[in-house]
């Protein structure tokens, strides 16, 4: 009995010692010359030990890919738009993922020939993202085209960097991305999830593009837009060492992760995997048609959670 007693008490005595120890270096919201902390430390070691939920696969009794445009220029969007320069504290989404690419181990991956799926066997050397993020400029006067680069190298050392010069002038037209994700439904926790499985920036100012002119083929158009794919997984560690910027409140701690894993974003449906493989602008036109159609697939979605219970 007196054994007992003597382990309780050094467990009570504990207690307040470990207290103290979480309070000796408490996180300041202020630097010591006055200016706000973003406490990088701490998300970049959050980073390394992200947290993945595996699935078992004969758990997963039903799936559904679909195609999601995020647009930009939806003030949802806005907080990972801006800023468009980038400075020491915040990074758009876009120049977050150039970053990650020209200066880290980000891969990207090719799409589909003649369409717009990933084809994530097929990394992309990183030489060859100097054609892929390109700014072009068509002169109808002299009817020339000019083809600047994005991604430069260092005459000396070969590193690939950002223009700084062009940057301003690219993100102006980078104003849409690509999501694939896919919807399912686990048997063993009884309920849906969502998960995005890669992530591609659309540029609506490709050489593919300016050469369709005035062409109405707006499945050609889009299928040009898309440059290459990028894991969402791969880019998650990344994602969860930079903060957004703030809307409306400048206290908001918010990493682009956690900006994504509460789908606090905006987006509207392209298309979903079907028997025919299409996507909707490949067999419709009308946009009140299209509308309808996103509709029927997102309610079909929601349908099919719902139908699942009886109550």
């Amino acid at each position: 009995m007196k054994k007992y007693w003597i382990i309780t008490l050094l467990i009570f005595l504990s207690v307040p010692t470990l207290s103290l120890r979480a309070q000796s270096n408490p996180m300041s919201f202020f630097e010591k010359n006055g200016t706000v902390a973003l406490q990088t430390t701490s998300m970049n070691s959050l980073a390394d030990t992200l947290a993945v939920l595996n699935h078992r696969y004969d758990d997963i009794v039903w799936s559904r890919i679909v195609y999601r445009v995020i647009d930009m220029r939806d003030k949802q969007n806005f907080q990972i738009y801006f800023p468009t320069i980038p400075n020491e504290k915040y990074r758009s989404l876009f120049r977050l993922i150039l970053d990650a690419v020209v200066n880290d181990t980000l891969k990207a991956y090719d799409k589909i020939e003649r369409d717009i799926q990933p084809l994530y066997q097929n990394e992309l050397p990183k030489d060859s993202l100097k054609n892929i993020f390109v700014y072009i400029t068509n002169d109808t006067i002299n009817k020339t085209t000019t083809k600047d680069q994005l991604i430069v190298s260092d005459p000396i050392t070969q590193k690939l960097n950002v223009s700084k010069f062009l940057y301003p002038a690219y993100i102006k037209e980078q104003l849409k991305f690509l999501t694939q994700e896919i919807y399912f439904f686990d048997k063993h926790t009884s309920r849906m999830y969502s998960k995005i499985i890669g992530i591609a920036p659309l540029y609506s100012l490709t050489e593919s593009n300016i050469s369709l002119g005035t062409s109405n083929d707006a499945w050609s158009y889009f299928q040009s837009s898309v440059l290459c794919w990028f894991l969402f997984d791969e880019l998650r560690p990344y994602l969860a060492k930079q903060y957004i910027i703030p809307s409306g409140n400048d206290s908001q701690r918010l990493t682009y992760d956690e900006f994504f894993a509460q789908r606090l974003y905006s987006s509207y449906l392209l298309g979903d995997s079907n028997i025919n493989n299409r996507m909707l602008l490949q067999y419709l036109v009308n946009p009140d048609k299209i509308r309808k159609e996103q509709q029927r697939i997102e309610t079909e979605l929601l349908n099919f959670e719902q139908d699942l219970w009886e109550y």
